[in-house]
């Protein structure tokens, strides 16, 4: 009954996955003529584009900034953005378009994407100070708090995840998922160290941050070994760097009868240190 509950939850975060990237609707089609990046400074954003009909139109970026592309009817449209202007945290630009014909009726565009040049991932309001660095390496450090559930006894427990390599797919603000370490150590516990080895897929969703299936190998260095299921729920960003999550683990033995343990934690999320892809 627990497999099949983790499998639930499991199926669910895919049917999420599959809804998260929308895709075009409405009457009118959109032809992308231009979408690019000037290499001279000033780096501008260039983007042009066709429709079948007569339009307005207007540009999204990034879900947050919104700008009119053109305020009368046209097929023809064009918009230059000048990148120092915005606020990047993101190795590429998603943006999506939305058309409204003389009918009054709007097309929205599936989200596209355009690469961003290495210097603009972090606006120069953004870049830290040696201050910052090593401020942010001390939260970094900021062990995850566990409560274990194991063999009928209540343990707690402390860990640290670190992010080794993340994988972007045109996303921003976090990575589409990431492989991590871990390590945890459990007070009182007959097993007591646990190395901890995965995958998780970031799922970014409205109102919280994000929703994030896993599944991990563990292994306590002593015969103990298995296979871990997860979900995290990550909250609320701090200073831009680092997201308050909540994670639920059950751990499932691979012998003896597949004996497990649970896992309720909560810590901070940052792939401070990871090579990303």
């Amino acid at each position: 009954m627990r497999i099949s509950k983790i499998v639930f939850i499991l199926f669910i975060a895919v049917k999420i996955i599959a809804q998260t990237e929308k895709a075009g609707s409405g009457p009118v089609e959109i032809f992308i003529i231009d979408s690019y990046i000037t290499p001279e400074a000033p780096s501008k954003f260039v983007l042009s584009f066709f429709t079948s009909d007569s339009c307005t139109s207007k540009l999204i970026v990034m879900n947050k900034y919104t700008f009119e592309v053109s305020k009368t009817f046209s097929e023809n449209h064009r918009i230059e953005l000048e990148l120092a202007k915005l606020k990047l945290d993101s190795v590429a630009i998603k943006y999506r378009i939305v058309v409204m014909d003389k009918n009054k009726k709007e097309t929205d565009s599936e989200i596209y994407e355009v690469d961003l040049p290495q210097k603009f991932v972090i606006s120069p309001e953004q870049e830290p100070g040696l201050f910052r660095i090593c401020l942010g390496g001390v939260v970094f450090s900021i062990p995850s708090v566990t409560y274990t559930i194991m063999n009928n006894e209540y343990h707690w427990s402390i860990g640290k995840e670190i992010p080794l390599l993340s994988f972007y797919y045109g996303g921003y603000n976090y990575p589409a998922g990431y492989i991590g370490v871990e390590y945890s150590y459990i007070f009182k516990a007959q097993r007591k160290n646990f190395l901890k080895v995965g995958y998780k897929q970031i799922i970014q969703i409205p109102v919280i941050k994000y929703i994030s299936p896993g599944l991990n190998y563990f292994t306590d260095f002593n015969g103990y070994h298995g296979l871990g299921a997860e979900l995290s729920l990550g909250l609320f960003q701090i200073q831009n760097t680092f997201t308050l999550y909540t994670r639920y683990r059950y751990n499932f033995q691979l012998q003896n009868n597949g004996t497990g343990f649970y896992e309720i934690s909560i810590g901070l999320f940052s792939n401070f240190f990871s090579l990303n892809l």
